[in-house]
């Protein structure tokens, strides 16, 4: 006697089911029981069968349904301190930014600090500059104001200067940068390793709230159709955080995490650093939901310090800036990988990304037998011929990030000029030339959104206008950088990144066929339902 199958716990009848599984054309329904995928079938009804007393059935007849797409490269954690952040994203110039932060101070008690969102870029106000000092002063005096931009850059008013012992006198710390004006006056900007001087003295936030904050913010993500995020900037402290809102069920999406290694730098602190990895993973808080990728360090900066070849606009002596020494990296990377965790380096401008490949060229020689996708190139974004055959060869992956493209180019204009800035992300050479590329956001210099990124790398659209045009991928392609090739990058082949029966039950319900509907209609186009290990986790 044939055994009978389980009844579905969830059967979906859709226009189309892109499996995303090579050679194998639509499907128009698919079945879930518990958290994988059971079966599929080419007609609506051809999986009836399988309907059971407690089925939930969704008919969607105009609807497609595609996998769950990851953010390859994105800051949950980032995400979930700036939820209740002074939401300065919105204002469109410092009046209204400051306006906001005026709001925010008659309804917060006096001393209380303030901080602000972190996902916005200052040339896109209509000043194209930060706030000052002297105006985040004229917003409130009485509370101390924290104004981020992205993990590295914030401004502070008078009253944070004075709790964070910073004076005209107070020396630029290694690796950062406390702003001064042309008569040597503080401006109130910190720049990277100087953000560490206000990080010592902030408040910290309760576990509750930093749950509460994950809970928002993952639940964001999976609005847009993500379904696993890989993080690359987790404190390792923050891994504890993670596993207390997994524990919760406030996780909505996977969460991949890259340990931040951006505090480490002799063999001492990285040993340190991987041995309370290591105990938090051997105490087995890992599992489907939520694990750690490896660990993240960056060999250059960002729009303003990238390690260039040729010099910056207008800065004839000025090439960016190398954050570590080749030689030096290369022991720190090979003892995290001698201890089986993964590395993602970022690299951003040209120079920096030829001195990673030697980097990984150097540990690969060292260690010949490193299973495939050990090493990660993060962003790779002014990526040479040269180098792309480089990283090619070596068999090295690439994350690309149009969305980070997209927000940033005017102030990458300013910094490289037009011509490097349209080279950026030159994703339809990197697939022509045989490499693996996964996409995300970048966020929060980039803005996340499974459909947004999709339009951005078939566009190249920017702030700035249509760069790179020749540099576009097709749908399809986009499609399978968020999906398919997510899945091998993160080694999860087997159980995401496509719909068939066996696998894990993480699919987006979309209202328009992101295939066929018109390329203006991807950059809004939002899913009706996301579905990670066969729970909704949004339903719009």
């Amino acid at each position: 006697m044939t055994p009978t199958r389980p009844p579905a716990d969830l059967l979906v009848r859709a226009a189309a089911v892109h499996t995303l599984v090579p050679g194998e054309p639509p499907r128009r329904a698919l079945a879930v029981t518990g958290s994988r995928i059971t079966a599929l079938s080419p007609d609506p009804h051809g999986l009836d069968a399988l309907l059971g007393p407690d089925t939930e059935i969704v008919d969607a007849p105009h609807a497609t349904v595609l996998p769950a797409f990851d953010d390859t490269h994105t800051h949950l954690v980032l995400a979930g301190h700036s939820v209740h952040g002074v939401p300065v994203h919105r204002a469109a110039d410092l009046s209204g930014f400051l306006a906001l932060i005026r709001e925010r101070a008659a309804r917060t008690p006096a001393g209380a600090w303030i901080r602000t969102t972190v996902n916005w870029q200052e040339i896109n106000l209509a000043e194209q500059r930060m706030p000052t000092t002297g105006e985040l002063d004229g917003a409130t005096a009485d509370h101390p104001v924290l104004v981020r931009r992205g993990a590295y850059n914030m401004v502070l008013n008078s009253a944070a200067l004075r709790l964070a012992g910073i004076t005209a006198a107070t020396p630029d710390p290694p690796g950062g940068v406390i702003e001064r004006d042309a008569d040597g006056r503080l401006t109130g900007r910190l720049i990277n390793k100087a953000t560490e001087l206000v990080e010592r003295v902030l408040p910290q936030p309760g576990l509750a709230e930093r749950i509460d904050g994950l809970r928002a913010a993952s639940a964001d993500y999976a609005a847009t159709g993500i379904g696993t995020v890989r993080d690359c900037l987790v404190p390792v402290e923050d891994l504890d955080v993670l596993r207390a809102a997994r524990d919760r069920g406030a996780l909505a999406v996977r969460v991949r995490a890259l340990v931040s290694g951006f505090a480490v730098r002799t063999p001492e602190e990285v040993e340190a650093l991987l041995d309370r990895v290591g105990a938090w993973r051997a105490a087995g808080h890992e599992d489907a939901r939520l694990s750690v990728w490896g660990v993240k360090f960056g060999i250059d900066g960002g729009f303003e310090a990238g390690a260039l070849e040729e010099p910056y606009q207008g800065q004839p002596c000025y090439h960016g800036r190398l954050l570590w020494e080749p030689k030096e990296l290369v022991e720190a990377v090979e003892r995290v990988v001698a201890h089986g965790l993964r590395v993602g380096v970022h690299a951003w401008g040209d120079r920096g990304l030829r001195t990673l490949l030697d980097v990984y060229q150097e540990v690969l020689a060292r260690r010949p037998g490193l299973p495939a996708g050990t090493l990660v190139v993060e962003h790779g974004g002014l990526a040479r011929r040269e180098q792309r055959a480089r990283a090619v060869a070596l068999g090295v992956p690439v994350t690309v990030q149009h969305p980070l493209l997209h927000d940033g180019a005017l102030t990458q204009q300013r910094a490289w000029g037009a011509e490097r800035t349209g080279a950026l992300f030159p994703l339809r050479e990197w697939l022509d030339e045989g490499a693996l590329l996964a996409a995300g956001s970048d966020f929060p210099v980039g803005p996340y959104g499974a459909m947004l990124s999709v339009w951005g790398m078939t566009t190249r659209r920017t702030v700035a206008g249509v760069l790179g045009a020749e540099h576009a991928i097709d749908r399809a392609e986009a499609i399978a950088l968020h999906t398919v090739n997510a899945a091998r990058l993160t080694d999860e082949s087997a159980e995401r990144g496509s719909l068939r029966p066996g696998a894990l039950a993480d699919l987006t319900l979309w209202p328009a066929d992101p295939l066929g509907c018109p390329v203006d209609g991807l950059r809004d186009l939002l899913p009706e339902r996301t579905v990670v290990d066969g729970r909704t986790v949004h339903l719009r």
